[in-house]
Protein backbone atom coordinates (compact mmCIF):
# COMPACT_ATOMS: atom_id res chain seq x y z
CA UNK A 1 0.00 0.00 0.00
CA UNK A 2 1.13 3.09 -0.77
CA UNK A 3 1.95 6.05 1.61
CA UNK A 4 0.66 9.37 1.13
CA UNK A 5 2.37 12.71 2.49
CA UNK A 6 -0.85 15.29 1.94
CA UNK A 7 0.00 18.65 3.98
CA UNK A 8 -3.51 20.10 3.99
CA UNK A 9 -6.94 19.12 2.76
CA UNK A 10 -10.91 19.78 2.71
CA UNK A 11 -13.52 17.23 3.39
CA UNK A 12 -16.81 18.07 3.01
CA UNK A 13 -20.43 16.29 4.12
CA UNK A 14 -23.51 16.65 1.89
CA UNK A 15 -26.26 17.20 4.83
CA UNK A 16 -30.16 17.39 4.77
CA UNK A 17 -33.31 16.40 6.30
CA UNK A 18 -31.35 14.62 9.22
CA UNK A 19 -28.75 12.24 6.70
CA UNK A 20 -25.90 12.72 5.41
CA UNK A 21 -24.23 11.05 2.27
CA UNK A 22 -21.57 8.18 2.80
CA UNK A 23 -19.40 6.58 0.25
CA UNK A 24 -16.43 3.85 1.02
CA UNK A 25 -12.93 5.10 -0.07
CA UNK A 26 -11.41 2.59 -2.38
CA UNK A 27 -7.69 4.24 -2.28
CA UNK A 28 -5.25 5.97 -0.85
CA UNK A 29 -5.95 7.28 2.94
CA UNK A 30 -8.58 5.50 4.47
CA UNK A 31 -9.53 3.06 1.92
CA UNK A 32 -12.31 0.76 2.54
CA UNK A 33 -13.93 3.10 5.06
CA UNK A 34 -17.22 5.02 4.65
CA UNK A 35 -16.34 8.60 4.38
CA UNK A 36 -17.50 12.08 3.18
CA UNK A 37 -16.15 13.70 -0.24
CA UNK A 38 -12.54 15.59 -0.35
CA UNK A 39 -9.16 15.90 -0.75
CA UNK A 40 -5.49 17.34 -1.57
CA UNK A 41 -5.65 21.22 -1.84
CA UNK A 42 -3.71 21.12 -5.32
CA UNK A 43 -1.81 24.02 -6.84
CA UNK A 44 -5.06 24.98 -9.44
CA UNK A 45 -7.25 25.56 -6.20
CA UNK A 46 -7.84 29.41 -4.99
CA UNK A 47 -8.49 28.59 -1.98
CA UNK A 48 -10.11 25.93 0.59
CA UNK A 49 -13.78 26.48 -0.98
CA UNK A 50 -12.35 25.84 -4.44
CA UNK A 51 -11.01 22.59 -3.73
CA UNK A 52 -13.85 21.60 -2.19
CA UNK A 53 -15.84 22.03 -5.11
CA UNK A 54 -13.13 20.82 -6.92
CA UNK A 55 -13.17 17.36 -5.37
CA UNK A 56 -17.01 17.08 -4.61
CA UNK A 57 -17.62 17.22 -8.32
CA UNK A 58 -14.44 14.75 -9.28
CA UNK A 59 -15.64 12.41 -6.90
CA UNK A 60 -19.39 12.29 -6.44
CA UNK A 61 -20.63 14.69 -9.19
CA UNK A 62 -22.22 17.46 -7.67
CA UNK A 63 -21.71 20.84 -8.02
CA UNK A 64 -21.63 23.12 -4.73
CA UNK A 65 -22.02 27.03 -4.43
CA UNK A 66 -19.97 28.64 -1.50
CA UNK A 67 -22.75 30.10 0.22
CA UNK A 68 -24.14 26.60 0.45
CA UNK A 69 -21.56 25.29 2.86
CA UNK A 70 -20.51 26.01 6.84
CA UNK A 71 -16.98 25.16 8.13
CA UNK A 72 -17.04 23.10 10.96
CA UNK A 73 -13.91 21.82 11.95
CA UNK A 74 -10.02 21.93 11.99
CA UNK A 75 -8.49 18.86 12.67
CA UNK A 76 -4.68 18.13 12.49
CA UNK A 77 -4.05 14.47 12.03
CA UNK A 78 -0.67 13.35 12.96
CA UNK A 79 0.33 10.94 10.56
CA UNK A 80 3.59 8.50 11.09
CA UNK A 81 4.86 6.95 8.22
CA UNK A 82 6.15 3.05 8.41
CA UNK A 83 9.69 4.93 8.32
CA UNK A 84 9.22 6.56 11.74
CA UNK A 85 8.66 9.97 9.46
CA UNK A 86 5.71 12.13 11.24
CA UNK A 87 3.83 14.78 9.05
CA UNK A 88 0.94 16.43 9.96
CA UNK A 89 -2.01 16.93 7.50
CA UNK A 90 -4.75 19.92 8.13
CA UNK A 91 -7.83 19.06 7.46
CA UNK A 92 -11.20 21.51 7.17
CA UNK A 93 -14.37 20.31 7.29
CA UNK A 94 -17.29 21.60 6.33
CA UNK A 95 -21.07 20.59 6.14
CA UNK A 96 -22.92 21.23 2.65
CA UNK A 97 -26.69 21.96 2.75
CA UNK A 98 -27.41 22.33 -1.00
CA UNK A 99 -25.93 20.91 -3.87
CA UNK A 100 -27.05 20.07 -7.85
CA UNK A 101 -26.79 16.70 -8.66
CA UNK A 102 -27.51 13.43 -6.84
CA UNK A 103 -23.82 11.76 -5.56
CA UNK A 104 -23.01 9.00 -7.98
CA UNK A 105 -19.70 6.46 -7.89
CA UNK A 106 -16.42 7.25 -8.66
CA UNK A 107 -13.34 5.94 -8.79
CA UNK A 108 -12.26 6.65 -5.29
CA UNK A 109 -15.47 6.66 -3.88
CA UNK A 110 -17.81 3.78 -4.21
CA UNK A 111 -21.65 3.09 -3.25
CA UNK A 112 -22.63 6.97 -1.92
CA UNK A 113 -25.36 5.77 0.76
CA UNK A 114 -27.88 8.17 2.57
CA UNK A 115 -27.16 7.35 6.82
CA UNK A 116 -29.21 9.29 9.38
CA UNK A 117 -26.84 11.15 11.12
CA UNK A 118 -28.10 9.50 14.28
CA UNK A 119 -27.21 6.10 13.26
CA UNK A 120 -24.01 6.21 11.29
CA UNK A 121 -21.49 3.31 10.12
CA UNK A 122 -18.57 4.44 12.71
CA UNK A 123 -17.23 0.79 13.13
CA UNK A 124 -16.67 1.30 9.21
CA UNK A 125 -15.49 4.71 9.40
CA UNK A 126 -11.47 6.42 10.12
CA UNK A 127 -10.68 5.58 13.84
CA UNK A 128 -10.42 9.38 14.97
CA UNK A 129 -14.36 9.61 12.76
CA UNK A 130 -16.28 7.79 15.83
CA UNK A 131 -15.01 10.87 18.14
CA UNK A 132 -15.48 14.47 16.39
CA UNK A 133 -18.06 13.23 12.95
CA UNK A 134 -20.58 12.95 15.17
CA UNK A 135 -20.08 16.22 17.08
CA UNK A 136 -19.94 17.79 13.62
CA UNK A 137 -22.77 16.67 12.13
CA UNK A 138 -24.40 17.70 15.11
CA UNK A 139 -23.76 21.12 14.37
CA UNK A 140 -20.95 21.52 16.92
CA UNK A 141 -17.77 23.23 15.61
CA UNK A 142 -14.68 21.94 16.43
CA UNK A 143 -10.65 21.90 16.30
CA UNK A 144 -8.88 18.76 17.05
CA UNK A 145 -5.88 17.07 16.48
CA UNK A 146 -5.22 13.10 16.17
CA UNK A 147 -2.19 10.86 15.99
CA UNK A 148 -2.20 8.00 13.73
CA UNK A 149 0.52 5.51 13.29
CA UNK A 150 1.64 3.87 9.54
CA UNK A 151 -1.57 4.21 7.20
CA UNK A 152 -3.74 5.54 8.98
CA UNK A 153 -4.84 2.30 10.76
CA UNK A 154 -5.04 3.40 14.42
CA UNK A 155 -4.75 5.51 16.79
CA UNK A 156 -1.71 5.95 18.51
CA UNK A 157 -2.56 8.32 21.21
CA UNK A 158 -5.80 9.75 22.69
CA UNK A 159 -7.18 12.68 20.37
CA UNK A 160 -8.14 16.19 21.95
CA UNK A 161 -11.14 18.37 20.95
CA UNK A 162 -12.11 21.84 21.91
CA UNK A 163 -15.51 22.63 20.85
CA UNK A 164 -15.02 26.29 19.43
CA UNK A 165 -18.11 29.14 18.06
CA UNK A 166 -15.79 30.81 15.34
CA UNK A 167 -12.66 29.37 13.98
CA UNK A 168 -9.18 31.44 14.24
CA UNK A 169 -9.24 34.00 11.17
CA UNK A 170 -7.60 32.15 8.20
CA UNK A 171 -4.23 34.15 7.18
CA UNK A 172 -5.57 34.41 3.81
CA UNK A 173 -8.24 33.69 1.51
CA UNK A 174 -5.72 33.41 -0.79
CA UNK A 175 -3.14 30.84 -0.50
CA UNK A 176 -0.17 29.20 -2.33
CA UNK A 177 0.42 25.51 -1.76
CA UNK A 178 4.33 25.36 -0.97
Amino acid sequence: MEEKKLLEATLGFLVRDGNVWLAKKTKKIGAGCWNGYGGGVEPIDKNLIESLKRELEEECGVQISEKATEKVAIIDFHNTLSSGEVFVCKVHIFLIREWEGIPKESDEMATPTKFKIDNLPISEMMPADKEWAPLVLSGKKIIAEYHYGPFQKELIRAGRIEIVKNFPEEISKEFKIH
